[in-house]
């Protein structure tokens, strides 16, 4: 299973949703992207159906980045109905994630 890409023009309705939304903002060309890109994967197959796992390309929406602030990638924002709730910067074990998952979702 692949995720869902969004960009500038479908982003705020992606995440408009009710319920949790976690997006990972990154880039092909980044290498600890392409090591978060399978945990995130299966985190949304894990949780299909309670949780969106997005994946945005900062080079491609640079300005959907740029609003919330995504200096560094990977960043991982979650949102809960619409709403940033949580931001981890940089590459972390899949059990972060999950705790992150369980806590909204």
């Amino acid at each position: 299973m692949s995720l869902n890409l969004v960009n500038d023009e479908t982003f705020q309705v992606s995440i408009k949703q009710q319920g949790v939304t976690m997006v990972d903002f990154g880039a092909p060309w980044c290498p600890p992207c392409k090591v978060l890109k399978p945990i995130l994967d299966e985190l949304s197959e894990e949780n299909a159906g309670r949780v969106s796992v997005l994946e945005v390309n900062c080079d491609d929406s640079p300005s959907i980045a740029s609003e919330y602030g995504v200096l560094s990638m990977p960043t991982v924002i979650v949102f809960h109905n619409g709403e940033p709730v949580e931001k981890l910067v940089g590459l972390r074990p899949k059990s972060v994630y999950e705790s992150l998952l369980a806590k909204y979702a």
